[in-house]
């Protein structure tokens, strides 16, 4: 059932012809289907609504999944999501804090970079645009074919304001 299920959602996804209303419309309905609090279901709800720009209503439904447990697949994701939400509320104070205790996680998350990129955007949000510079250089240095130490060291000097 929740194999059929994840790939009806995942089909609503793809689907590039609905508009953000039908979307969220079809994500809720799909969601009645799992139990009630069932954090995947919330989740889902959350994406959709942050997807149609209506931010304010995601944040409550990402918060929710998250206290209702998601797995470590979905987990990450409603972190950054959330954050990015959060930022785009105009609490980029908040979401700083969750990304940096996203990756302070052990073990890391498969989307690491992913939450390293959000968490520079939000630094930047914050006009802290060297501190956002160092932690997207950081980021990217590993996956240089060349360079990596020089990158990383410059990453370190815009940190550390000697750059």
């Amino acid at each position: 059932m929740h194999d059929d299920w994840a790939a009806r959602i995942e089909a609503v996804w793809n689907d590039d012809a609905l508009s953000d209303e039908s979307r969220v419309e079809r994500i809720d309905a799909l969601a009645v289907e799992r139990p009630v609090g069932d954090p995947v279901a919330l989740f889902e709800r959350a994406g959709a609504r942050d997807s149609a720009g209506l931010e304010a209503d995601a944040a409550p439904l990402y918060r929710a999944a998250l206290d209702a447990g998601l797995d470590d697949v979905h987990r990450p994701r409603a972190v950054i999501q959330l954050a990015s939400t959060l930022r785009n509320l105009g609490r980029a104070h908040e979401s700083v804090e969750m990304l940096r205790a996203e990756l302070s996680r052990e073990p890391a998350s498969p989307l690491h970079d992913e939450a390293s990129a959000f968490l520079a955007l939000a630094l930047a949000s914050l006009g802290r645009e060297r501190e956002a510079a160092s932690v997207a250089l950081r980021t990217l240095a590993p996956h240089l074919s060349r360079y990596t130490r020089s990158v990383a060291a410059y990453a370190d000097e815009l940190s550390a304001g000697t750059a």
